[in-house]
């Protein structure tokens, strides 16, 4: 299983509630997580093989920024 890393603009619960449907879909429920303490809103997924342009783009269509975080 790999870890992904992703500084996003999911700021506040609101967003983690708006951003779980389509999170869960993608990579699935229990496999990710929002630093939302953390100034660059870090993003954390583990998935064994998430699609990493479609989770971007899914999570750009739902109206957050996403960008990978160098490993």
């Amino acid at each position: 299983m790999s870890t992904l890393r992703f500084k996003t603009t999911i700021n506040c619960a609101n967003c983690i509630r708006s951003i779980t449907p389509v999170l869960n879909q993608e990579v699935g429920a229990n496999n990710w997580q929002v630093d939302t303490a953390n100034p660059d809103k870090i993003l954390t997924v583990e998935a064994t093989s998430a699609n990493v342009p479609q989770l971007v783009k899914a999570v750009q269509e739902a109206g957050f920024s996403i960008e990978p975080v160098a490993q």
